[in-house]
């Protein structure tokens, strides 16, 4: 979190120190946030907690194992005479999966863990007890508890305990180093409401800086999903008239949202609590989490990995035959809104004449649209100009499952995109997909009326709220069906 070292600015967002018996803990506390008071570049520079997160947790499942390990060996050491006993390999192998299952999902491996030191080490703990007390009984009932020596185990266990709590113990300050006292990016915004004070918090001036959360402007959302990008969680201090503004706009994008605020009906809020004595809203949450993403991320990468490699030849004959019909360029690059609002490249075989490109998505292709190549037209119908997308997902800028990406100039009927309802920005807190639940109930093609639009974005949405890993597979094989489509144009 210090990293980065926010030079000291004019503008003060904290409460300024009074006379009073907190005097010297309120000025401390200003103090602390002048320095962390953030200009637009200085947000934007912010880096990512989120790789170094992940490499505390590496580094704790490292940790713990390195420690079983040494508290076994030793243990058969002293116990036995050996350091790599026969009984203490087997009960090491049983022991250590079993860990690594209840250590997963009892918080040894989460921010909270990153966070307090003692938490992290009591839940390691618990986790190696409950995962011995589990193979003891399952030894037991196997009847093969006379192949366990007691005495090898309690001891190692002793002696795991021990070297767990030193290893932890030590990891603190790498830990605090990667990823701050808190474990995340916490951004105040202010924006006319009443101030906040916060020790772990950075501070951005809404007001001064022009940043306004303007769901109807393209421009102004990707702004400010380019300066909240690395951003964890974010609490918007507001004036009344515009909280409903920050609600859409912090739920489009890819951070824990949270507006200062006592009416939660009307903002929809997911949860309220107080901090402070002030009442605060929770608008927005992730939609996944970090092992969610892992797993999305790992899926992505083997389908389109292999895939890039078997259609190689397939991608070059089209390559050649695209080139052979007109002697234009293959492929045709396209701006599209992508994760957390922000613009990117997409990759698609072009289809239509060099001269009649759509670069702004303005108009939609039609079935008898005579801007289409012959060759395009074969593309369009079999969804293979859509395959040089797999660039986009091994380049992360897309998913393999997941809303399709639209132009900015897209409309349904006379209406562009997003001026039909307004939860459309929302379907932009994951990953474009190459297909997505939409496609495969048959929601593609040209918009031509706004029910075209509200069909997919509430299959995007329905998407993006029950999203499991066995889901992104089904949607998968079921694109096999619809691949070609007689809305394929």
């Amino acid at each position: 979190m210090e990293r980065i070292k926010p030079m000291l600015l004019n503008s003060r967002i904290a409460t300024d120190a009074r006379p009073t018996k907190k005097g010297k803990r309120q000025t401390s506390i200003s103090a602390r946030q002048d320095r962390r008071i953030l200009t637009p570049s200085q947000l934007a520079r912010i880096p990512s907690l989120e790789q170094g997160r992940l490499q505390c947790y590496l580094m704790l499942v490292i940790g713990d194992l390195a420690a079983l390990a040494f508290g076994f060996f030793l243990a058969s050491y002293i116990y036995l005479g050996a350091m790599f006993a026969p009984q203490s390999m087997m009960q090491i192998q049983m022991i250590l999966p079993v860990f690594l299952t209840i250590g997963l999902y009892n918080g040894s491996y989460s921010i909270k863990a990153l966070r307090q030191p003692t938490f992290s080490i009591l839940r390691a703990i618990v986790a190696l007890l409950v995962a011995a007390a589990i193979i003891t009984f399952v030894a037991f009932f196997a009847k093969s508890s006379a192949e366990f020596s007691r005495s090898t185990m309690a001891l190692s266990l002793l002696f795991s305990v021990i070297t767990i709590i030193f290893v932890r113990d030590q990891m603190r300050s790498v830990i605090r180093q990667r990823c701050g006292t808190t474990g995340e990016n916490f951004l105040i915004v202010s924006d006319g409401g009443p101030k906040i004070e916060s020790d772990n918090a950075y501070y951005f001036d809404a007001e001064r800086f022009g940043l306004r959360p303007d769901i109807g402007n393209p421009e102004a959302i990707e702004r400010l999903g380019k300066m909240l990008r690395h951003m964890d969680r974010v609490l918007v201090s507001c004036a009344p008239e515009r909280r409903g503004e920050w609600a859409h706009a912090l739920k489009c994008l890819s951070v824990d949202g949270e507006i200062l605020d006592d009416s939660v009906r009307e903002l929809g809020a997911l949860g309220a609590h107080v901090r402070d004595g002030m009442g605060i809203l929770l608008i927005s949450h992730r939609p996944l989490g970090l092992r969610a993403r892992i797993m999305k991320r790992a899926f992505d990468l083997a389908v389109a990995g292999p895939a890039v490699i078997l259609l190689s030849p397939l991608l070059g004959l089209i390559a050649l035959a695209i080139w052979l019909e007109d002697r234009g360029p293959v492929f045709f690059l396209q701006k599209r809104m992508g994760r957390s609002n922000q613009l990117f490249s997409i990759y698609k075989f072009r289809s239509m004449r060099s001269d009649r490109l759509d670069s702004a998505g303005n108009r939609s292709a039609s079935k008898d649209d005579d801007r289409i190549t012959k060759v395009g037209r074969f593309l369009r119908r079999t969804s293979l100009d859509e395959v040089p997308q797999l660039l986009n997902v091994l380049g992360g800028s897309m998913s393999i499952v997941g809303p399709r990406p639209h132009a900015l100039g897209s409309q349904a009927g006379d209406k562009l995109f997003w001026e039909i309802d307004s939860r459309y920005w929302q379907r932009h807190t994951l990953k474009p997909g190459l297909t997505g639940l939409a496609q495969v109930r048959g929601f593609r093609g040209a918009t031509d009326t706004e029910g075209d639009l509200t069909n997919r974005l509430q299959s995007d949405l329905q998407y993006m709220d029950g999203w499991s890993l066995w889901r992104d597979i089904s949607i998968s094989f079921a694109t096999a069906r619809v691949l070609v489509h007689d809305r394929a144009f």
